[in-house]
């Protein structure tokens, strides 16, 4: 929109940025994130935040509004917060000609986890995206579905209502619409039925991989969803106990939980190999072991979506 409004010229021109707090190695890798996009330079997290500094603090000419994106912004909060406090103070400088926007997964985020330093510089709009209803499911599920005459209406309208009544989550219920469809292919039917997905969805709830999940207990649950942060992070499904541990850090903090120690969270990792949801390097059992997780991470998804810690 705000592009189409600059092509119109009621807007004048901006640099458009964004991070995504889930691809960084560690949160100050966002300065190194930041200037690329900017000037295309490479250069070391010190360098980076030395330049950026440098750009928001100073008069340097006269330059176009810059506009940043940052998703994901919880995954930022290490205990020092500076990353955070400095991507949210440098606006506040007479020269930044800076907008920074964050998203998070959390409602109450300021309250929950950033230091006060922090929350004064956040500004006082909050826009809150509450789960999909199931209006907006079906509608979600119908437009992805508009090529295709498989899917009968009321089976359409059955995944929104279930899904609605747990998460709201849309990627949920296109993996039910995905299962749903396969069964119907396998029994032979040409369109998909009531029946088709109330037998996916049956799939799902009572997956023995589901329930053992469901039983895990609470530091094993986070470690769990620490892996899939990491594997959705590098994009590659092996990964180490020592880079799962940096998530797992930061979910603990996140949930205002104290996170175990590295002796104790190898226990965790060993208790969910020898329960077979993860596969684990068996020759070492140190913090460079390797880690494989052996259910999917929709399956983690749909078992601790209601979950607390």
């Amino acid at each position: 929109c705000l592009k189409k409004l600059v092509t119109k010229g009621d807007l004048d021109e901006f640099q458009y940025l964004e991070i995504n707090g889930m691809k960084l190695t560690e949160p100050r890798q966002a300065y190194v994130q930041i200037l690329k996009q900017i000037n295309g330079q490479s250069l070391t997290w010190e360098q980076a935040y030395q330049s950026l500094e440098k750009r928001f603090t100073k008069s340097t000419g006269s330059r176009p509004m810059t506009l940043l994106l940052v998703d994901e912004l919880d995954l930022l909060c290490n205990k020092r917060q500076d990353v955070v406090y400095n991507l949210l103070d440098w606006p506040a400088k007479q020269n930044a000609q800076l907008v920074v926007m964050t998203i998070a997964n959390t409602m109450d985020l300021p309250e929950r986890v950033l230091m006060g330093r922090v929350t004064s510089r956040l500004g006082l709009t909050r826009l809150t995206f509450q789960p999909y209803n199931h209006k907006q499911l079906q509608e979600i599920v119908t437009t992805r579905l508009k090529d295709s005459d498989a899917f009968r209406s009321e089976a359409i309208q059955l995944v929104a209502r279930k899904v609605a009544a747990v998460s709201g989550d849309a990627r949920r219920a296109l993996d039910i619409c995905r299962r749903a469809t396969e069964i119907a292919e396998s029994n032979g039917n040409k369109s998909v039925s009531m029946q088709d997905v109330n037998e996916a969805l049956t799939e799902m709830i009572a997956s023995a991989k589901v329930q053992a999940i469901k039983h895990c207990s609470e530091m094993e649950k986070v470690f769990l969803q620490a892996v899939c942060a990491e594997i959705s992070r590098t994009g590659v499904e092996e990964t180490s106990f020592q880079s799962v541990f940096k998530q797992f850090e930061a979910l603990c903090s996140f949930e205002g939980v104290k996170t175990p120690n590295i002796s104790q969270t190898l226990d965790i990792c060993g208790r969910l190999s020898a329960n077979r949801l993860l596969l684990c390097e068996h020759s070492r059992s140190d913090i460079m072991q390797r880690i494989l997780l052996n259910v999917s991470a929709d399956d983690i998804h749909f078992a601790l979506q209601s979950i607390k810690v």
